[in-house]
């Protein structure tokens, strides 16, 4: 159940270069638990299957973690959903970030769905070893590339590590560097600082120290900020969605389990992975001081078991408790328990033209059944 120590004969360089490579590793683990999830018919997704090389082959993965990845997914796109919708409602277009965006589908997902036509710009950074696997997958698949436009609107750049379309853009990029060293010049002249902009981290600040952490999002803070005409509707929102309360007993666990069956997604249990992020968020209470600190106009956060328990309606919860016999319930609560999802927005606008729109943005409590 635990792994082997690996030995103290590791020199300082090869542990950073395991460490990468176990981080990027996490993304193939959360891309093959999305894909046992929608075999086993918990997600609807029809694109995840051309970003995970042998998808026939790939066996299932046990029910907590289908159950954790169906929880994280539908709670993500509830709040991605409700973004374009208000976008609509506002009669603007908007845009989103993924930072740390591995093999995720959600541009595709958005393109092909209601609101396709609300989104102006789709990003999505990571580290080039990450980006060129995910801009080869694209252009050999024809269910990816057409979702993108005509074969003349859709070039590579950056030796094949970047991909640009009308709408999408691929963006190789350490996001742990100085964000004024890179952002500027790769994506400023993309984002619009005036039309609503939704920053996604899907486990990716957790890797990060919180300096770091703290520097991105305070570099996008201050993007937006430079619009010419607050007035115009600029707003900045973040949804983070990562392991918290480490500290504890079960936290404890999780950090020495390192290849155990049951960490959510296995997205940040491997080894040589490091977890900075982790530290200064012992509490789900603590965790909205990541935007309190940048000023943000409201945050929330609710941990994953809290959704599953009341986020969700019954019928839904009927659907899946159907499709695998689960019976780890009490060690998916400790798991769910440990992992939340974060969202705030900062307006650029008048405080008081804002509230009344973008402050109900947020997960909704699912009412009880009469």
């Amino acid at each position: 159940m635990f792994p082997l120590s690996r030995g103290p004969q590791r020199l300082g360089r090869e542990r950073t270069q395991d460490a990468d490579g176990a981080t990027r590793q996490t993304d193939t683990d959360a891309a093959l638990a999305r894909l046992s999830a929608v075999k086993k018919g918990y997600l609807d997704d029809p694109f995840i299957a051309q970003l995970v090389p042998r998808a026939q082959f790939q066996p299932a993965r046990p029910p907590l973690i289908n159950v954790g990845t169906y929880v994280r997914s539908e709670s993500i796109d509830s709040l991605v959903d409700q973004w374009l919708e208000f976008s609509e409602r506002g009669n603007t277009v908007c845009q989103i970030v993924s930072l740390g965006a591995g093999s995720d589908t959600r541009f595709w997902r958005i393109a092909t769905g209601p609101h396709g036509d609300a989104l102006k710009k789709y990003l999505e950074l990571d580290f080039p070893d990450v980006t060129t696997k995910k801009a080869m997958a694209i252009r050999k698949s024809k269910e990816l590339s057409v979702v993108l436009g005509s074969p003349d609107s859709i070039t590579v750049g950056q030796g094949g590590t970047a991909l640009h379309s009308t709408k999408y853009h691929l963006l190789p990029c350490d996001l742990r560097h100085p964000p004024s060293s890179f952002l500027p010049s790769m994506i400023g002249g993309i984002l619009s600082p005036s039309l609503p902009t939704l920053l996604l981290f899907e486990c990716v600040l957790v890797y990060m120290s919180p300096q770091a952490s703290s520097a991105l999002i305070e570099w996008f803070v201050n993007h937006f900020a430079s619009t010419p005409d607050p007035s115009d509707g600029s707003i900045l929102g973040a949804i983070v969605y990562e392991m918290f309360g480490l500290q504890d007993a079960f936290g404890q666990v999780m950090m020495q389990n390192l290849r155990a069956s049951t960490p959510l997604l296995r997205t940040a249990i491997l080894s040589n992975v490091s977890l900075p992020g982790a530290s200064p968020y012992p509490t789900v209470t603590s965790l909205p001081a990541r935007f309190a600190k940048h000023e943000f106009t409201t945050s929330n956060a609710l941990t994953l078991r809290e959704i599953r328990e009341k986020y969700i309606s019954c019928s839904e919860l009927e659907r899946i408790s159907s499709l695998e016999m689960l019976d780890e319930v009490e060690e998916l609560n400790l798991v769910l328990a440990h992992y939340a999802i974060t969202w705030g927005f900062k307006t650029f606008m008048p405080l008081e033209s804002s509230r009344s729109f973008w402050g109900q943005w947020g997960l909704k409590i699912t009412p009880a059944p009469s």
